[in-house]
């Protein structure tokens, strides 16, 4: 099965570390960040779910719910979870899904046969609270996940999801954004009265905070 950004994200029942759950009413008015792991006990997924515990606060501010997956059982992973707490200092405090059976990893196509049939390859789903998938990302094996940049493209959708903006190149919270081509000047005047910058007539950058300049 293929995802695709804006198609309901598949639910599914399965068993976790905390316990059996049925996604989507797991997710109930939350994002998401559903990522997987080839296997357990692997290098480059033990730093990253270190990492995503150290980033309880993060996920909290921005009301994301995060959940691992692999394709080991659930005893495997409460093994790799005293591994990840000792070597990177983090106690995972969100579900690792257990999916022996390749469930979820068929129904999120996480599983590509011509690279290898018998794991999932490294996947990043973000899920928005009316279940809609909104990113998607695949690393390969060697490289670890920057889950600071997954947070701030969550940041770009909950702020541009709110007005009709989008965010520009390497964009960071607090920094101008781009009116949407689709509004009219008129419309950008009553929406945004600071002011706003026109470079060309799709291209109108604005400082949405209250001490910007529009520049």
């Amino acid at each position: 099965m293929t995802i695709q950004l804006g198609q309901t994200a598949p639910d599914f029942e399965q068993d976790t570390t905390q316990g059996r759950i049925h996604f989507h009413d797991w997710l109930g008015a939350s994002w998401g960040v559903l990522f997987s792991h080839p296997k357990n006990f692997t290098p480059v997924c033990t730093t990253e779910l270190g990492e995503v515990a150290k980033l309880r606060s993060e996920w909290e501010k921005r009301n994301v719910k995060p959940i691992g997956l692999s394709v080991d059982p659930v005893f495997a992973h409460y093994k790799w979870e005293r591994d990840i707490e000792e070597t990177q200092g983090a106690s995972l405090d969100f579900p690792m899904i257990a999916d022996p059976d390749g469930k979820v990893s068929s129904l999120y196509g996480m599983i590509h046969p011509q690279s290898d049939p018998t794991v999932t390859v490294r996947s990043v789903f973000v899920i928005d609270p009316a279940k809609k998938v909104r990113l998607i990302l695949t690393y390969p094996p060697s490289t670890g996940r920057n889950f600071h940049e997954i947070l701030r493209a969550i940041d770009s959708l909950q702020l541009t999801d709110a007005r009709s903006i989008a965010t520009p190149v390497n964009w960071k919270p607090g920094e101008p954004v781009v009116i949407s081509p689709k509004m009219s000047d008129e419309e950008a005047s009553r929406q945004f009265p600071q002011g706003f910058k026109t470079l060309k007539p799709y291209l109108r950058i604005v400082d949405l905070q209250p001490s910007g300049n529009g520049e």
